[in-house]
Formats: C-alpha cells, sequence, structure tokens
C-alpha cells in the first residue's frame, strides 16, 4: 500500500513524457489533454498519500521530477513547436526570429525546475505558495491551446499564431514561477466554508466564466487565480 503514492506519480510522469512526444510531432491539443491527465495523477498522488499514510522522501523527490516534466518540459515543448511554425508561416522573417524566438521556451523547464528545487526546501510555502506552481503554468500553456482548438475566437487563434506573442507569454510564466508573490494553495482545510473563502470563491469564478464563456475563457483562469489571490493577501493584511 505504501507504495500506491508513487505508483500514481508515475502515471504522472508517463502522461508529461507522452505528452512530449505528441508535442514534438505537432498534436498540440492531444498533449494538452495528457498534461490535464498528469495533473489529475499529481493530484491524485498527493490524495493517496495523505489518505494511505504514506509518506516518504522518496515520494517528494519523484513529485518534483515528475512536475518537471510533465509541468515545465512538456509545455515549453508545446510552445516551441508553436512559435516554430508561426516563424515558418510568416514571410521575410529576420534572424532573430528564426534563430533566436523558438529558443526562449527553454527558460520555462529551467525555471521550473529552480522552482520546484526551491519549493522542496521552502517550508514557508505548506497553506500559500510562493511564485506560479508548475502546475499553474502549464494550466496557463494548455488553456490557450484547448481554447484555439475549441472555439472559434479569432483573437486567441491570433496569439497562439504569433511567435512574438508566445515568447513574451513564455518569458512571463517563467519569471512569475520563480517570484515570491504570495499565491493561494489549493489544499482545501475540510469541506468547511470558513478557512477556504477564497479558494471557494476562486473555484466559483472559473466554473462560472467556463459555462457562460465557454472554453474562449480558460485562458484568463491563471489571471484570474492571481488576482483573486492578491485580494486574499490583502484581505488577510487588512484584517478581513
Amino acid at each position: 500500500m505504501k507504495h500506491i503514492p508513487n505508483f500514481i506519480t508515475c502515471l504522472n510522469l508517463a502522461a508529461g513524457f507522452t505528452a512530449v512526444i505528441f508535442a514534438s510531432r505537432g498534436f498540440f491539443t492531444t498533449a494538452s489533454w495528457l498534461i490535464v491527465a498528469a495533473m489529475v495523477f499529481d493530484f491524485l498522488d498527493g490524495f493517496s498519500a495523505r489518505l494511505l499514510n504514506a509518506y516518504s522522501e522518496t515520494g517528494k523527490e519523484l513529485d518534483s521530477l515528475a512536475d518537471v516534466v510533465s509541468f515545465g518540459v512538456a509545455p515549453a515543448l508545446i510552445i516551441h513547436k508553436m512559435i516554430e511554425a508561426g516563424v515558418s508561416e510568416t514571410q521575410g522573417v529576420s534572424p532573430f526570429m528564426t534563430d533566436i524566438l523558438p529558443f526562449v521556451p527553454v527558460l520555462m523547464p529551467m525555471l521550473a525546475g529552480l522552482r520546484l528545487a526551491i519549493f522542496n526546501v521552502d517550508t514557508t510555502q505548506a497553506t500559500v505558495f510562493k511564485g506560479l506552481p508548475t502546475p499553474a503554468n502549464a494550466i496557463a500553456v494548455i488553456s490557450v491551446v484547448l481554447a484555439a482548438a475549441y472555439s472559434q475566437s479569432p483573437f486567441i487563434r491570433s496569439f497562439t499564431g504569433s511567435p512574438g506573442a508566445l515568447a513574451v507569454y513564455t518569458i512571463i510564466l517563467s519569471v512569475l514561477m520563480v517570484t515570491r508573490i504570495p499565491l493561494l494553495s489549493n489544499k482545501f482545510k475540510g469541506f468547511r466554508f470558513r478557512g477556504n473563502e477564497w479558494r471557494f470563491i476562486m473555484a466559483a469564478v472559473t466554473v462560472a466564466m467556463l459555462l457562460i464563456f465557454g472554453i474562449a475563457s480558460a485562458p484568463l483562469i491563471i489571471p484570474v487565480y492571481i488576482l483573486i489571490s492578491v485580494a486574499a493577501q490583502f484581505a488577510s493584511f487588512s484584517g478581513g
């Protein structure tokens, strides 16, 4: 029983690596759904560890290694291939566009690994994250891919076809992972509203956005998460 959490973590890693394979072949939507599967396994390994009281240092390190692949390497490769595709479709591009921009996503797995290494030794992140969590980084990437695939939004499709915009987006997400901005943890303190107010607000706003505006609103999930986290911190400082 004690090996169940680690087995689930390995499924996370397997899903992440399979996402890398599909991304490398240009199947960005399939790769994104595989990253979603990796997120489910990432949740389940922690849940099973708590349920079975099967914590271990090996599991902690394995979880971080899997997260680097699933939420760092896989989304970075999606963006790399999207930038390459955008550059190839643009006529008269400069050497900067062809030789530099496709490699900007290298930042993402590098800073994802650094963020996870810091998280593993930072005891102040037990209830509040500092910096964008790696799964949130992956959500920010795949939400754009899925919105472009399943919505008719010309803005989103224009964004995914713009190498410059994708490069800037990559830099912003990568840097956010290693900032010290306090962000809400996804760990609920039981199921009562008290103590989980901002988490329930975040969940309600996310569901409302998706129901009202559809999949086209998915790229707003992480910006809303950051804004609500900042509001929660402001409220705690002001005694609200």
